[in-house]
């Protein structure tokens, strides 16, 4: 039987993504980014939903195009990389915090660990008003 499941995803968030930029989990009830991270978990699972995504289990590619006003971004590639991987993974790893506070958003992940993360890319883009566009493709395994 053919595998059917979707290889890549791309979907558009408004707003600046989440930055990872110290030890405490991002995911902490009342993290000062608490409501990027929602934000893109909402679009992450409405993106998911329409296209019948299910989480990557092998390599993947994330990449992140940042849309801002010239000489407005507000962290470095590093941080917005890692905190846009850290919120798509599962979340469910994440044990040494409660995680209820997320409801059915704590579910949200498009691949399993981000150790599975094979390519990154990042660009920025002018525009008038802060997004971003996120693409999770499957690498091909072996070659």
């Amino acid at each position: 039987m053919q595998d059917t499941r979707a290889l890549a995803l791309t979907f558009e968030v408004s707003g600046l993504p989440p930055v990872k930029t110290e030890a405490l989990s991002i995911f902490a009830a009342g993290h000062r980014q608490a409501t990027r991270v929602r934000t893109l978990l909402q679009a992450a699972l409405q993106a998911a939903q329409r296209t019948g995504w299910t989480p990557l289990p092998g390599p993947v590619e994330v990449d992140l195009v940042l849309r801002c006003p010239p000489g407005h971004r507000t962290a470095d590639a590093s941080t917005l990389l890692g905190g846009v991987c850290a919120v798509l993974q599962d979340k469910k790893r994440v044990s040494n915090i409660g995680l209820a506070h997320l409801g059915v958003l704590v579910d949200v992940a498009l691949y399993d660990d981000d150790r599975q993360i094979r390519r990154l890319s990042y660009q920025e883009e002018p525009a008038e008003e802060f997004s971003y566009q996120v693409r999770v493709t499957a690498v091909p395994t072996g070659v």
